[in-house]
């Protein structure tokens, strides 16, 4: 099969150099490994991840579980496509942290020609602890005719 992201540009380097100055770069999101049917990467915990209240804010775990997702589904897509948007992200938080690093792996569930459905678990590496899990539906883009 011949995919939309050619192989040197699926890989963990090529990601987290891209991704430098967007959302993921700015909250230190590292990709670990990139394959075709998934990701794996994480971040170090620091004070821009915090809420006010002084744990992690649920929007930095939802911003990896997407980013993980999201690139997976770009890695996975056939050549014929367009892209890809998320359009549903389903979220269950179970615990939190403050220090420590967070690390996520996102794996599929359905990878059809419309949509993509990808889970991801976030977990805390220090204590094993499950974080999070998230479900998150991506519409595959057709070309503009």
């Amino acid at each position: 099969m011949t995919y939309l992201v050619p192989d040197d540009a699926a890989t963990p380097a090529f990601i987290n150099k891209r991704n430098t100055d967007t959302l993921p770069g700015h909250l230190g999101i590292q990709l670990t490994e990139v394959r075709r049917d998934g990701t794996a990467g994480g971040f170090a915990i620091a004070a821009h991840h915090m809420a006010p209240n002084g744990y992690l804010h649920a929007g930095s775990l939802v911003t990896l579980a997407d980013s993980l997702c999201g690139i997976a589904c770009s890695a996975s897509l056939p050549a014929k496509a367009a892209g890809f948007t998320t359009i549903e992200l389903k979220s269950n938080f179970f615990s939190t942290a403050t220090e420590g690093h967070v690390d996520g792996v996102a794996k599929p569930v359905h990878l059809g020609g419309t949509t993509q459905v990808w889970d991801c678990e976030v977990t805390h590496r220090e204590t094993g602890k499950r974080m999070a899990l998230f479900r998150c539906t991506q519409m595959v883009l057709s070309p503009r005719t």
